[in-house]
């Protein structure tokens, strides 16, 4: 039996030996983080009769930003610099009883970045959009400005978040998003809640009315207008 013990010790030594040699690399590995803005065209902060009556007739499209506040992707300094996805899917984004895909995507990336971030960028979309971004139809570049606003989140808060739900992004002249916190004129049947989490993965996020959804490409078969809705999240996100 001693062996047997020895043999086990050895290997368990071994084994956090193995571990500690390998957390300066996870420590040292890029790390990316920022600023998140989603839109639909349905509402996400609602109540189920609200959003039954929706399913399969809005909220097939939307509208995907992220602004590096600091960070690289696999290597290339991406701070400073934004990509935006656009989104048109077969079904309501979200719906948890029918999958929205097959979807089509365009993205938008800062005209600021070179060659390399340009790709880096691209390659952080897929990675954090997945399959709504598998099939991409146009990569543009394009003057993006995405723009959050801290503080208390108005009449509806939410939480500790120090997000306020006002933001804003225009991206050329192709996507221009802007919301506002919600408030208590937003519950309309008394039975709101985040009905459809975020597309993609945050920190932190808050749900808020859109003043100004947008999409006036091309490349998806619609352009479209879809304000005055519960539709948005605005948040941070960590990678």
């Amino acid at each position: 039996m001693k062996p047997h013990r020895i043999s086990l010790t050895v290997l368990a030594v071994a084994a956090v030996l193995s571990v500690l040699a390998s957390a300066p690399l996870c420590l040292a590995a890029p790390s990316i983080s920022g600023d998140y803005l989603e839109a639909r065209t349905s509402d996400i902060y609602t109540g189920p009769c609200f959003a039954n009556s929706e399913v399969n007739l809005a909220g097939k499209e939307a509208v995907v930003a992220w602004h590096v506040r600091q960070g690289a992707w696999h290597g290339v300094p991406v701070e400073g610099l934004s990509v935006v996805a656009v989104v048109r899917a077969a079904a309501t984004l979200g719906e948890p009883t029918a999958t929205p895909l097959p979807a089509r995507a365009v993205l938008l990336v800062d005209e600021r970045a070179d060659a390399a971030q340009k790709d880096a960028l691209v390659g952080f979309a897929h990675e954090m959009g997945g399959d709504l971004l598998a099939d991409v139809v146009a990569v543009e570049s394009a003057p993006i400005r995405l723009t959050l606003e801290d503080g208390p989140s108005g009449a509806h808060h939410h939480g500790a978040s120090t997000l306020s739900g006002a933001a804003s992004l225009q991206a050329g002249d192709i996507v221009e998003l802007k919301t506002r916190a919600l408030n208590h004129a937003d519950h309309l049947c008394g039975n709101e809640e985040v009905y459809y989490p975020p597309l993609t993965a945050t920190i932190e996020a808050v749900p808020a009315v859109t003043l100004a959804h947008a999409f006036r490409g091309s490349e998806l078969g619609k352009i479209w207008s879809s304000p005055g809705k519960r539709s948005a999240f605005v948040g941070r996100f960590a990678r």
